[in-house]
């Protein structure tokens, strides 16, 4: 009897320490894969970007525009920079726009500044942490942009430096997504247009890990949304349409269903689904416009068809990394030598912009 009840302790002390065993590998296993998910998301997206100087704009590419420089700061005490566009004195109403991820901060955005600074608006754009004259050694994540726009529409609306006029929001890709997500905090917004975005922070991720991974990349999804809450909190954890949902604001949205970059499905198929029937709802669609080629005129068409030409003409292939260097330095000299700065900043898609500015005065009226 006694060797029996040995027996009997013996094993179970055994099954409890394969529980703990396992229960540390079970954790370890879940920590690793949280570490390997966190790095491979701040490779792609806890970066520092510089607008590409080539293509910089200039306040004397625009004729009447002016522009005032401020600084302020964001949720972590970094100091952002932003700039108010204007031209003339019988603005009705400011844009805060919103800029996109990966090409630097909001200079590659001025000539839409200066449309609706002509066209009866201030324009208050500014560059998020990590991007071109703003603070921050990397961006830290998408959410960012989310905590920096609601900090730059706090400052236009409390700071005393700007009129007092009905507030609407721009915005492009991570830009879209952030105007979207930020109704949440800032029931003030008469207005919103988002061009090309996505519904959650994730959802970029998942996009562009679909491609290299395939349906493995949902594996990493709960250690992706885990990381960006332990960095952001609030911020990490609203969608766009939380957003709307706690928001009287108009909202346009404009996508094309030949985006690779992000693909309908992550934003302008989601919000349809939700309020295809919803009056406070502008849903405008291209077929074959890519990213953000609705955004151009015949200029900007036109240099990047010649463009294009001239890159396929050239005697070496400038995919080769052995030929990046020398590409970087001939596609520098051509721009310089081939774009007409003034056309170019003036070359947006005329009909697109007189429906955003129609859209915008029929909510700041």
């Amino acid at each position: 009897m006694e060797q029996a009840q040995v027996n009997t302790k013996a094993k179970s002390s055994k099954k409890k320490i394969a529980a703990i065993v396992a229960s540390i590998i079970a954790v370890l296993l879940i920590a690793g894969d949280w570490m390997a998910s966190a790095m491979v998301y701040d490779e792609n997206f806890n970066q520092r970007f510089e607008s590409y100087e080539p293509l910089k704009r200039s306040v004397d590419d625009f004729d009447g525009l002016r522009r005032t420089r401020y600084q302020f700061s964001s949720d972590k005490g970094q100091k952002l920079t932003g700039y108010l566009y204007s031209s003339g004195e019988d603005q009705h109403g400011i844009i805060v726009m919103a800029h996109g991820f990966g090409g630097g901060g909001h200079n590659s955005y001025m000539d839409f500044a200066n449309y609706f600074a002509h066209h009866g608006y201030h324009v208050f754009a500014y560059d998020a942490t990590g991007n071109d004259e703003s603070e921050g050694d990397g961006v830290g994540g998408l959410p960012q942009g989310v905590a920096d726009l609601d900090y730059a529409i706090s400052f236009v609306r409390d700071s005393g430096h700007f009129p007092n006029l009905p507030m609407v929001l721009f915005g492009h890709s991570w830009g879209a997504y952030s105007v979207s997500n930020v109704l949440t905090y800032h029931p003030e917004v008469k207005a919103v247009i988002a061009c090309s975005g996505f519904n959650a922070s994730s959802d970029l991720f998942a996009s562009e890990g679909k491609k290299q991974a395939g349906n493995a990349i949902y594996a990493m999804m709960p250690f992706v949304r885990l990381h960006e809450w332990h960095r952001f909190g609030k911020y990490a954890s609203n969608t766009a349409l939380d957003g709307f949902s706690k928001s009287n604001a108009a909202v346009m949205i404009v996508h094309s269903f030949d985006d690779e970059i992000v693909p309908a499905e992550y934003g302008y198929e989601t919000y349809l689904k939700h309020y295809r029937d919803d009056p406070r709802f502008t849903f405008v669609s291209f077929e074959d416009q890519g990213h953000d080629d609705y955004f151009q005129g015949a200029y900007a068409d036109a240099f990047n068809s010649e463009f294009d030409q001239w890159r396929a003409s050239l005697d070496y292939d400038p995919n080769d990394p052995a030929n990046k260097e020398r590409f970087a330095k001939d596609k520098a000299a051509y721009i310089d030598t081939n774009l007409d700065r003034k056309q170019w900043s003036n070359s947006l898609n005329d009909d697109l912009f007189k429906h955003f500015v129609d859209f915008y005065d029929s909510h700041t009226a």
